[in-house]
């Protein structure tokens, strides 16, 4: 097979994945499930939620429920400045929206470029990791979004939209 034939095989199998970090990590999450990125918004804050779930803001006339990842992650007090991002994601039949220190670049992987993350063994819960994978001289946490998105998680969600 001619190297050129190799690298079209090669690149049908890269996926495009979203970086965007989270105190001093990088995370990374599929491109596709994106549906656009802008700056933070205030958000209309809803009684008796986690303290990770902001609230809801209304998106051209859909309701869309908003966790801060920071939050979600336990990685402290989420400050809320100009390179604040939130990410609306398209997850099957649900529209979220994700808040996130900064959004960094779009990186194409192949399947192979992506490590398994390490067993941590039952005090860290793996289950909504992908791997890891080196960017250059950084590294990626590689998140499986809708598994990030627990079916509690959802269900809180759900009861935000039809508030």
């Amino acid at each position: 097979m001619t190297d050129i034939a190799q690298d079209s095989i090669n690149q049908n199998l890269m996926q495009e994945f979203l970086t965007f970090t989270l105190g001093e990590e990088e995370y990374a999450i599929d491109i596709l499930k994106v549906q656009e990125i802008r700056g933070y918004d205030a958000v209309t804050r809803i009684a008796n939620t986690p303290d990770y779930i902001k609230g809801v803001i209304n998106m051209r006339g859909v309701i869309v429920p908003v966790v801060d990842m920071r939050l979600k992650f336990h990685l402290g007090n989420a400050t809320y400045d100009q390179f604040t991002v939130m990410i609306i994601l398209n997850l099957g039949q649900r529209i979220v929206g994700m808040v996130v220190d900064s959004v960094s670049d779009v990186i194409a992987l192949n399947p192979e470029e992506i490590r398994p993350a390490p067993d941590f063994g039952s005090t860290f819960d793996t289950q909504y990791l992908l791997g890891l994978a080196s960017v250059g001289e950084r590294m990626a946490i590689v998140v499986d979004i809708e598994k990030l998105m627990t079916s509690q998680d959802m269900g809180l969600i759900d009861q935000l939209a039809e508030a």
